[in-house]
């Protein structure tokens, strides 16, 4: 990396030796100043269809299940924990000055210069697209750093599934802060509550996201080591540009 970049990072640090906010120091050190390093702070659980709201509730009756999605709380950007996204990406979420956006699942958290920027204006029906932080990384030429993880859980390629002709569509629903009189029986004038909200965007999909990058040209990744685990480099917009044409091509 080189100072002044901005980068969006995965990593998994379960036994590589590398402790979360000892990393992001270092890597905030490289970037210097003008650097900005982002990561991706999702919250799937905050669903009623994702695989991590699913596996919470198998087992529990109709009534409990009722009960337990009456219990979840709203999504809170400052607040609540991006739940199975790793060390790395909760230290940047808490790291003092850190930005996120407010999108209840696929949040981002952020670091350095334009930070805030990046993070403002994430459209609920805009998981991972144009209008998302991913969109405009790309617009503006990121490059994505992985620790000892592989492309399997390359965010970047998701934003390839806004690009394919007549992309599926699906709904989807989670819980939020919301002013009262929006929800079913409110009352103009009631104060902010929560409540569950559905709205339509991209099917996204990661089941192919290994095979797209097992073509991703070998001479456009930088491979290194940090402390012993593997590493890569990448354009952000390369990687997407990559997965689009491969989607394109395979997906039917």
């Amino acid at each position: 990396m080189r100072p002044g970049a901005r980068v969006m990072a995965h990593a998994s640090l379960g036994g590589t030796g590398l402790g979360a906010d000892a990393l992001r120091d270092a890597l905030v050190g490289v970037l210097g100043p003008r650097g900005t390093l982002v990561v991706p702070a999702f919250t799937p659980e905050n669903s009623k269809t994702s695989s991590a709201h699913l596996a919470r509730i198998a087992g529990l009756t109709q009534a409990q299940v009722r009960a337990y999605r009456e219990r979840m709380p709203a999504f809170d950007p400052e607040l609540t924990p991006s739940q199975g996204m790793g060390a790395l990406a909760e230290s940047v979420r808490t790291a003092p000055g850190a930005a996120r956006s407010e999108h209840p699942q696929t949040s981002f958290a952020a670091v350095g210069e334009g930070a805030l920027e990046l993070c403002s204006g994430h459209p609920l029906t805009s998981h991972l697209g144009e209008e998302s932080p991913l969109g405009k990384m790309c617009g503006e030429g990121w490059e994505v750093l992985m620790i000892n993880v592989g492309f399997s859980v390359c965010t970047a390629f998701h934003l390839a599934e806004y690009r394919i002709p007549k992309p599926l569509l699906r709904m989807y629903e989670c819980v939020v802060k919301v002013n009262q009189s929006v929800l079913p029986g409110g009352r103009p004038g009631e104060p902010q509550g929560e409540g569950w909200t559905a709205y339509e965007d991209i099917a996204l999909d990661d089941s192919d996201f290994a095979e797209i990058g097992r073509s991703f040209p070998e001479d456009r990744v930088h491979r290194g080591r940090v402390s012993g685990a593997s590493a890569m480099l990448f354009s952000l917009p390369a990687a997407v540009d990559h997965a689009l044409k491969w989607m394109t091509e395979n997906r039917r």
